[in-house]
């Protein structure tokens, strides 16, 4: 058995082969296909009969881990929406994990700090934030589950129906909007808390990508006319596929006459708000009645972390509130335990990597990175547009770049072919990486700028490596 002093030097061992994993970063492929050898001796790794020395497992960890990453702490990946760590939040991860507490409820500093870090949140973007009226979650998906279930009891009790008591059986059935670009969180939401996705109407976006607002209304006097409940609309701070950011103000004025529950999902793209340059886009955002969004994403809080705030503590207590004897608590004051506000009853200590995310940084600093984002973005869409071989296939609105490459002499078929295979090709080269996604029936490519320490010249060697792998495929083809 590991004593005192043997964690003590594992612990400074593990610090040593973290910042030199961390430093080592840009000068490595950002990603390479796993050796086979190496990825089936993890697959098949055998119990263990006896225990290891805690030098032994880090040793283990250096040879058999670190050095197979998925890549996203490279200032060269553009792929998905996967942020760097950030290296307070990485150093508050391990106190977090000393302390390893259960975040449901009590006096500790956990659950204070969660209060402080939730409030800090919605004040980074203008979010209003009652006591109790917010918390953090896995992620958005998660978050997006507590919202909308708070959003469904509300549309039932209006209708005067007890969802917790009675179920969803006899209720007419709750119909949301979204657009084709929501995220699949949303689905999955809708899913879960048996609304069912087929009650999920997809409205018309307007050329840059926003949901139409004549469209919207249009279905939502469909639906009510054929006797249906419309009780939620999602709107997006930030689509995932090419960074759109819907028009919250008159959306929430239609929310407002219509008696429907705004949900904004802000995922990626809220913490936006912070660069004055973009910052227009989101007038409206503090009018809706939930926000969910990742700390994990944009700010660089180590996964996992999201966050629900919602505009009204009580829809959300009111929704989850379940306190048996044995967890009753004299002393929790008005607020009650966390755990009356979402699934989760045992919750790990998110709030720590949080606090020194935010506290290292400070607003400014945050804001300064995701203004340089939001600069390289627009840089690389305009790299893009100067040059013959690539197509911008979306305006940049906040720090994801949409675009495809239209080789010369190629039909839409033989061109979504090639966009296709493109970012899996580029990725097996290893200098970058970037991944598709398809909009407007088209397949493109699409990379999110979320590492400030990202350059210029990693831009062009983005597209230099697009371009390259466009013409190893294009060559594989002619012959």
């Amino acid at each position: 058995m590991d004593g005192p002093e043997d964690f003590r030097a594992a612990a400074h061992a593990t610090a040593e082969l973290v910042s030199d994993y961390l430093a080592g970063l840009p000068d490595r492929p950002v990603w390479q296909p796993m050796d086979d050898t190496a990825r089936q001796a993890l697959l098949d790794a055998p119990l263990p009969e006896d225990g290891r020395p805690l030098a032994e497992l880090l040793a283990a960890i250096g040879q058999d881990v670190l050095p197979y990453p998925m890549g996203n702490g490279n200032p060269r990946f553009f792929g998905w929406v996967n942020s760097a760590p950030a290296p307070a939040g990485v150093l508050a991860t391990l106190a977090a994990a000393a302390m390893n507490p259960s975040s449901a409820g009590g006096d500790h500093a956990d659950v204070h700090l969660e209060r402080a870090v939730v409030r800090w949140i919605a004040e980074l973007v203008g979010f209003p934030h009652p006591a109790g009226g917010g918390l953090l979650t896995s992620g958005t998906s998660m978050a997006t589950i507590v919202c909308l279930a708070a959003a469904r009891d509300r549309a039932a009790r209006q209708a005067g129906w007890n969802v917790r008591e009675d179920g969803l059986a006899g209720l007419p059935s709750l119909v949301g909007y979204v657009t084709g670009e929501t995220h699949s969180c949303v689905r999955k939401a809708a899913e879960l808390l048996g609304l069912g996705s087929r009650q999920l109407r997809t409205v018309a976006t307007d050329p840059d990508g926003r949901l139409d607002l004549a469209d919207l209304r249009a279905a939502i006097e469909r639906d009510r006319a054929a006797g249906l409940l419309p009780f939620l609309v999602v709107a997006s701070a930030g689509t995932v596929g090419t960074g759109a950011v819907d028009a919250f103000g008159p959306i929430a004025d239609l929310c407002a006459e219509q008696r429907l529950w705004l949900h904004v999902d802000g995922a990626y793209g809220a913490f936006g708000v912070l660069d004055p340059v973009i910052a227009h886009r989101y007038a409206g955002l503090e009018r809706a009645d939930s926000l969910a969004l990742d700390p994990h994403k944009w700010l660089g809080v180590p996964v996992d972390c999201g966050c629900a705030l919602v505009r009204d503590t009580e829809e959300l207590r009111g929704t989850f509130s379940l306190v048996p004897s044995y967890l009753r608590d004299e002393a929790a004051g008005a607020l009650g335990w966390f755990s009356e506000y979402g699934t989760e009853q045992t919750r790990p200590f998110r709030a720590l990597k949080v606090w020194a995310t935010i506290a290292h940084r400070g607003r400014a600093g945050l804001a300064q990175d995701i203004a340089r984002c939001t600069e390289l973005a627009r840089h690389l869409g305009e790299l893009i547009e100067a040059d013959e071989e690539l197509e911008l296939l979306a305006p940049v609105q906040t720090s994801i770049t949409a675009f495809r490459h239209r080789a010369a002499g190629l039909d839409e078929a033989a061109l979504d072919a090639l966009n296709r295979e493109l970012p899996v090709a580029v990725q097996r080269r290893g200098r970058v990486f970037v991944t598709g996604a398809r909009l407007a029936d088209r397949e493109m490519l699409r990379a999110c700028l979320l590492n400030a320490a990202t350059t210029e010249a990693d831009l062009e060697l983005l597209l230099a490596e697009v371009k390259a792998a466009a013409a190893e495929l294009l060559g594989r083809t002619a012959r």
